[in-house]
């Protein structure tokens, strides 16, 4: 099977699909803002020249099926595919139906979902959960703690920041516990990476701006504190119990709905950023009672979908025969 993605220049996966060894074809696109503007325009103009972009991209290629990853990206692609009567297939990352996937739902063939939400869409959609990267797959929490040089013994709170930061988690995180505190392994984000090891003052604190082995890094944990976006399926797959904080500016608060479910499924713990000074007694409480933070972790596995890509890539393969 030979899989090649398409996207836009000016986005992450400019670097990330090169980077895992993919072919990356681009066209351009953006997302619309919520307001009149000249930059809605520019969106509306660049949306309307992108499916022309993404057929010549699929007559070269000759796909057997195309997968959207949500988001405007996705959109074009899928609609383009479809005219060319290419089965297409979507995919929601969030507890909320985003608007780019409600506008390219009804030209897709099945619509795989990582929560079970609602849709008018209901006949095309299978809930199969997030899929994990292999780089986050969990490891023996040994190996991980001797990776990041954690303690061998006691608990360990993980503190994990979005890819791009989540700088009121992270500078509450070693504000709270940079002198003292539980041993910690706090992952930042490239942009506050400096602002936390700045203010960290002991040993057993470990601070990284990302690493490659982000599944070691959950394994290494007995506690996460975290945003709730995607990696909340990775904390689930590690049996890792959770205090979620969602972003407050998430669209339609799709963090806070990923949070619940993880919530109402026993595992998981959410606190609203403006509560945060609930935390440190929550963490200490929660380091401290080894049955909760079991019944917990339980709860976790209960919930995870450790097999959603092969879910997706099997129904894929079928499509493409069919």
């Amino acid at each position: 099977m030979h899989v090649t993605f398409a996207g836009s220049p000016d986005r992450v996966e400019a670097r990330l699909v090169p980077e895992a060894g993919f072919e990356l074809d681009t066209f351009r696109i953006t997302g619309f803002p919520r307001r009149p503007s000249v930059a809605l325009a520019r969106s509306l103009l660049l949306a309307g020249s992108a499916p022309r972009a993404c057929r010549r991209i699929l007559r070269v290629r000759q796909p057997d099926v195309v997968l959207g990853g949500g988001g405007f990206v996705a959109g074009p692609m899928v609609f383009a595919a479809s005219t060319l009567r290419i089965p297409t297939a979507l995919t929601e990352a969030d507890a909320h139906f985003g608007l780019a996937n409600k506008l390219a739902a009804p030209f897709a063939k099945r619509i795989f979902l990582s929560y079970p939400i609602a849709t008018r869409h209901r006949s095309k959609t299978r809930v199969v959960g997030r899929p994990i990267p292999a780089r986050s797959r969990p490891v023996p929490q040994a190996e991980g703690r001797a990776i990041f040089e954690l303690p061998e013994e006691g608990r360990v709170l993980g503190v994990f920041g979005a890819l791009a930061g989540a700088k009121s988690l992270n500078e509450f995180a070693v504000d709270t516990w940079g002198a003292s505190g539980p041993p910690i392994l706090h992952v930042t984000g490239q942009r506050d990476f400096d602002l936390v090891r700045r203010r960290v003052r002991r040993d057993d604190y470990r601070v990284l701006a990302e690493t490659e082995r982000f599944g070691a890094a959950i394994s290494a944990c007995d506690l996460v504190l975290a945003r709730s976006g995607s990696t909340v399926w990775e904390f689930a797959a590690a049996g890792k119990p959770a205090i979620l904080v969602p972003y407050p500016f998430a669209t339609g608060d799709h963090q806070a709905l990923n949070a619940q479910h993880f919530v109402e499924a026993g595992g998981a713990i959410m606190v609203r950023e403006l509560d945060l000074d609930d935390v440190p007694e929550l963490v200490r409480s929660l380091l401290g009672d080894d049955q909760r933070l079991a019944g917990m972790g339980e709860a976790m596995l209960q919930a995870a979908r450790p097999n959603a890509a092969d879910e997706i890539a099997d129904e894929l393969v079928a499509m493409a025969r069919r």
